[in-house]
């Protein structure tokens, strides 16, 4: 994975040093091209799939947290890159809409806007839920693990993810991260240890300035972030990824779309084109995402089960 996260810009860096706050700043997916494939025709036959409101704006709003590498907003507050960005991107140039993403506080925020109308998707990555299909439909796009970032020099002595057992680790509320640290918790009381001290934040650019702070021993993200937090500030951090052994399972991760909008099945039809066309491949590759890659997309995969 390293060498195409080396080709990853210093903007994940600069976003943290800053310690923006970006909640409700919408920027235009459009403003970059993805550095992956040239530009896709639009399918004309998904276009006129669209709900109609889409069709009559010409845009696809989605919801995003800050979230390197998938999403990392720029010091200017306006420029977004990532692998969320690339696949907005193309999913847009598919559709034949401009797509915009408007920042905020985290997962719930991003649920309740959808929820709400004020945006149509989220891009994620979500875990894929049977609960949350109730009310979105999913498309799963990729798979991941869970690893845990430490400060370089850290007292706490962390070399493996079962030492984390009785130390707090910050992670993002409601994430799929969180759900692999209640079974890491689990496992660490299975083994007659202290069970881990969660510590609840917005997004992973504050776990990592919690654990950098001191606030907390470590940091819980997605194995993509931190293999990119730890190429981008070389020296300053390691990181340790948790096993079967101590409860962790490879979670399909997903975008989602409120039901009531109809999107799913649209988006759905989608992603099999950028599967088909090879553009899925080419953006996971650039982002050294090959180990999380899956065959195909699914479409509501948590419920069908």
């Amino acid at each position: 994975m390293g060498s195409s996260l080396r080709q990853w810009r210093r903007s994940s860096l600069a976003v943290v040093a800053a310690g923006l706050v970006l909640a409700g700043c919408t920027v235009d997916d459009g403003a970059a091209p993805a550095p992956t494939a040239a530009a896709l025709t639009t399918d004309q036959a998904l276009h006129d799939q669209l709900p109609q409101a889409v069709k009559d704006s010409g845009v696809l709003r989605f919801a995003g947290d800050s979230h390197p590498p998938y999403r990392t907003v720029g010091p200017d507050g306006k420029t977004v890159t990532g692998i969320d960005h690339d696949f907005q991107e193309a999913l847009g140039q598919l559709l034949g809409v401009r797509t915009e993403t408007t920042i905020v506080s985290g997962l719930p925020a991003a649920l309740q806007g959808m929820l709400s109308g004020r945006y149509e998707a989220f891009n994620g990555p979500v875990k894929a839920t049977a609960e949350r299909e109730k009310q979105f439909d999913t498309v799963t796009w990729m798979t991941t693990r869970t690893s845990y970032v430490i400060p370089e020099g850290s007292a706490a002595g962390v070399k493996q993810a079962a030492d984390l057992c009785g130390k707090r680790v910050a992670v993002v509320t409601a994430s799929v991260v969180e759900d692999q640290l209640a079974k890491l918790s689990a496992f660490c009381e299975r083994s007659r240890k202290a069970a881990v001290q969660v510590v609840g934040l917005d997004d992973t650019n504050a776990t990592l300035l919690a654990a950098k702070s001191g606030r907390a021993e470590a940091s819980g993200m997605t194995q993509a972030a931190a293999i990119d937090v730890t190429t981008q500030q070389k020296g300053q951090y390691q990181y340790v990824t948790q096993t079967e052994e101590q409860g962790a399972t490879k979670d399909n991760l997903a975008l989602y779309t409120p039901k009531s909008g109809k999107l799913g099945p649209v988006l759905q039809k989608a992603f099999e084109e950028l599967f088909r066309n090879g553009t899925y491949p080419r953006i996971m590759q650039h982002w050294g995402l090959e180990d999380v890659t899956v065959p195909q997309p699914l479409f509501d995969v948590a419920s069908a089960k």
